[in-house]
Order: C-alpha cells, then sequence, then structure tokens
C-alpha cells in the first residue's frame, strides 16, 4: 500500500500545529528581539455629568430636633460640598488625571525586579544532540540533570523616542485640563441650582402665605354673610356663594402648603441635609448686582469666563494630540532595554550578569489599523468641534434670554405692587358696599379673585426678577466669584 499520501497529510497537520503553538510560545519564553509590547490603554474620553445629578446631594450631618435656619448663602455653600453633581465632577477630574498618569508610563522608567530558582531535567535528543554509535558529538548522555538554576535579576525598560507615547500625555494633559474646568462649571451650576431652588421655595412660601390670607379672608366674609342674613339685609344666595368661596380658598391653601413643602424637601436634597432635618428659609435674598453692560458685551465675557466652554476648547485639543499620537504610533520609535542580576546553580555560587540592548522598532505594514485609527480621530475632532460651536451658540441664546427676563420682569415688577394695591383698595370697596346692603357678594367674590391675580402677578415679577439677575450671572460665568463677594460680606 502506497503510504505516500497518508505521510504528506500527517507532515501538513504537524506544520500547522508548529504554527498554532509559536504565537502563545513567543509570549510565554524570552525572546533575544526583547519583551512582546504591551497593548496600549484606551484614551480616556471626558466625563459627563449627568443633569439629573445637580438634583441629588449626600445627605451629611446629625439630624437635631433644633430648627435650622438657612440663608441663600449657606444653602449654595453646602450644596457646594454635598451636591452629588459636584461629587460627580469631582470623581471624573480625579479619573482623568488617573489616565494621564497611565500615559505617562509609556515615557517614564519601567523597572522590575525578578527572583527565581528551578530544578529541572533535560532532553538533549529533543534539541537534536544525542550520543550513539555514529553520533558527531560522541557519547552525550541524552537526559541531563537534575540540576538547579538560579537568577535574581533587575530590568529595566526606558523609551528614548516615541512621539505616539508623547502625543497620547498631551492628550491626556488636555483631557484632565478639560476635566478641571469641568469641575468649575459644576460648582458654577451647582451655585445656580441651588440658587433657584432656594427663590422658587421662597416663592412658594409667599404663595402659601398669601392662600392663607385669602382663607382668613373668606372666613371672615362668610362670618359677615351669615350675620347680614341674620339681620334680614342680604338673601341666602349670598351665604351659599360665601361658603362655595371659602371652599375654594382652603382648597389653594392646601394646595400652596403642599408645593412650599415639597419645594423644600427638593431644597434639602440638592444641599444635602441630614434625612428629616427641619428647617426654615431666610426672606431676606442679597441684592445681586444688575450689569450695565450690553448684550454683546456679556456675551464677549461668557466667551472668556465660562468654563464649560474652555473645557470644550480643551477637548478639541486633546482630539487633535490624539490623532497626533496615532500618527506618531506609524513612525519608528528607540528604546533601551537592561537587566542586572546573579545567576548560578545555586545562590552561593551565583555570579553577576548584564545586558544592554537598544531597540529600533519600524512599522512596516499593519493591515489598514493606523488607517481606521486616523478616520475615528478625524471624527472624533469634528464632533468636538461641533459640541464647542454649540455650546457657543448656546451661551449667546442664553445670555440673551437672560437679559430678555431681565427686561420684562423689571418691567413687570414695576406694574404689579400698583396692581396688588389697586386689587386691595377693590376688595375693600366691594365689602363695604356689601356690608351696606348696597350690593351682592359676587362683587367682594369677584374683587377676593382679583387680589389672588394681582398678588401671583406681584409674587412671580418678584422673585423672577431676582432668578433673571441669576440667569445672568450664570450666563456669563461669574458665579462663584459672586458668590465669594456674598461671602466677604456681612452675610
Amino acid at each position: 500500500m502506497n503510504d505516500y499520501p497518508f505521510r504528506r497529510l500527517l507532515l501538513l497537520l504537524l506544520a500547522a500545529s508548529i504554527a498554532a503553538i509559536q504565537p502563545a510560545a513567543a509570549q510565554s519564553q524570552p525572546s533575544s528581539a526583547g519583551p512582546v509590547p504591551l497593548p496600549q490603554p484606551a484614551r480616556s474620553q471626558p466625563l459627563a455629568v449627568p443633569p439629573g445629578s445637580f438634583l441629588g446631594g449626600i445627605p451629611t450631618g446629625e439630624r437635631t430636633d433644633t430648627v435650622e435656619r438657612i440663608s441663600v448663602v449657606s444653602a449654595i455653600s453646602r450644596a457646594l460640598e454635598h451636591n452629588l453633581g459636584v461629587v460627580t465632577a469631582e470623581q471624573s477630574l480625579g479619573r482623568a488625571q488617573g489616565a494621564r498618569w497611565r500615559a505617562r508610563a509609556d515615557l517614564l522608567p519601567n523597572v522590575n525586579g525578578r527572583v527565581d530558582e528551578t530544578r529541572q531535567t533535560i532532553n538533549l535528543a529533543a534539541f537534536g544532540f544525542g550520543g550513539g554509535p555514529g553520533s558527531p558529538f560522541g557519547d552525550i548522555p541524552t537526559i541531563v540533570g537534575p540540576f538547579n538554576v538560579f537568577d535574581a535579576r533587575v530590568s529595566l525598560t526606558q523609551s528614548v523616542l516615541d512621539f505616539g507615547a508623547l502625543n497620547a500625555v498631551r492628550a491626556e494633559s488636555h483631557n484632565v485640563a478639560a476635566a478641571r474646568l469641568m469641575f468649575r462649571s459644576a460648582r458654577d451650576y451647582v451655585i445656580h441650582v441651588a440658587g433657584i431652588l432656594y427663590v422658587q421655595a421662597l416663592a412658594a412660601s409667599a404663595r402659601a402665605d398669601a392662600a392663607k390670607t385669602q382663607q382668613e379672608t373668606a372666613q371672615a366674609l362668610r362670618q359677615q354673610a351669615i350675620d347680614l342674613k341674620q339681620g334680614g339685609i342680604i338673601a341666602g344666595i349670598d351665604v351659599l356663594r360665601a361658603e362655595v368661596q371659602l371652599s375654594t380658598q382652603t382648597q389653594r391653601t392646601t394646595i400652596a402648603v403642599n408645593e412650599f413643602e415639597k419645594a423644600k424637601l427638593q431644597l434639602a436634597r440638592v444641599i444635602g441635609l441630614p434625612l428629616g432635618q427641619p428647617f426654615e428659609l431666610d426672606p431676606a435674598l442679597p441684592e445681586l448686582p444688575v450689569s450695565d453692560m450690553s448684550v454683546d458685551a456679556a456675551v464677549n465675557v461668557a466667551y472668556q469666563t465660562r468654563p464649560d466652554y474652555k473645557a470644550a476648547l480643551e477637548r478639541i485639543s486633546a482630539a487633535e494630540a490624539t490623532r497626533r499620537s496615532i500618527v506618531g504610533d506609524a513612525l519608528p520609535s528607540v528604546r533601551v532595554d537592561a537587566n542586572y542580576g546573579e545567576i548560578g546553580l545555586t545562590p552561593a555560587d551565583a555570579r553577576p550578569t548584564f545586558a544592554v540592548s537598544g531597540v529600533v522598532n519600524v512599522p512596516i505594514f499593519q493591515g489598514g489599523r493606523t488607517r481606521g485609527r486616523l478616520m475615528e480621530a478625524d471624527a472624533d475632532i469634528r464632533n468636538r468641534r461641533a459640541e464647542a460651536d454649540d455650546l457657543k451658540a448656546a451661551i449667546y441664546y442664553e445670555v440673551r434670554a437672560a437679559f430678555l427676563d431681565l427686561d420684562a420682569t423689571s418691567r413687570q415688577l414695576a406694574l404689579a405692587g400698583g396692581t396688588r394695591d389697586l386689587a386691595n383698595q377693590q376688595m375693600t370697596q366691594a365689602r363695604d358696599r356689601f356690608a351696606a346692603g348696597v350690593g351682592s357678594n359676587i362683587e367682594v367674590v369677584q374683587a377676593q379673585d382679583a387680589v389672588a391675580v394681582a398678588t401671583e402677578q406681584f409674587i412671580s415679577a418678584q422673585y423672577g426678577y431676582d432668578l433673571a439677575k441669576g440667569a445672568l450671572v450664570r450666563g456669563t460665568g461669574t458665579s462663584e466669584e459672586l458668590l465669594r463677594q456674598l461671602l466677604g460680606g456681612s452675610r
């Protein structure tokens, strides 16, 4: 039987097995060409803080039964320490700094120590050495050993020239700068959020007080209607109308008080108060300065001071440095490998040895990997530039909207006070007419509703004006600077 095809198939199978084993052996056995290069770490991307994080906080401190009085400045100060958005942004900064350290490791010396002792036997015949009749090696034993090998060694790897690693460090440095700016932006945003929630809580408190006043007025009008009916001055329908009005005002009071309590809960969460801590608000708000800048001047100030816009520019620089790093990975690199140690059969008879080698790595063909990475990097650069342009436009519209709100609320505030006074006068005259029996309490109910509407308009204008001034401060990126001025003052 001709076994030539069988032998040929067997040789092909052996060749395939050896080819499959060699890559694994190359990674596990030392090579004269130097150590196998480690995979490059992934380039870090800036971590965006979820917007919902700024509505959360970390409860800190022990709950007490004493009602704590919290001003808007103290609420903002607590939010800067315990708000979840600020904490998350700070941790993102730490991650970016850690990524920069990992990138720098490719440029700094890498030193490792190793001590090993091995006892082994070797089959020389497996390596082509063996004795026997006609052997060119003479009478050499097939099995050598057992014997010991002791080796204690320190190895050093130092990059001398690596454009890829150098630009990777630059990219991570830009990412760290962006993360630091985003941390500042998070603090500015938390100041804005805490201030808004505090003002909204004050507005809810004012609405609850106004609703209680309207309820007390409705109660007095109901009693007045009952007295006038008993005196035969008015009809019973006026009493029923007063009952309906009292019920309506009672429901409004319940809703307003509930909204105020929920506003306090939201504020307590954002500033990280201990769970269940009773507190009250300080109605005295610091007087925020009204900017005398034009819209264009305010926009220019925002472009120069807003940390989120500066962070967007840093991310563009990081993406460009990442692209240069990819190009550098395709260029030749130079490194030095050295080791020094003692080797022998036992630690007692070990002798010092060393090796120093310079390695030049020249990438020749990487299967299109560099081209693919460059395409991804170019797309990232375009995305970063688009994000920066969008943020620049958003800042422009935010500042303009703040100016519009500031102008509108200032006009509303100027009119709302006078309207409220007129509504109160109308209410007084309607009550007098009703008490004199000249008119029904329809006029009184209408006048009371007019007072409620005028009061709501005044509250909206009063606190809306404060919110508009705060929005302009936030838009120009000067929130924390203004807070420092307030903390340095009497409050």
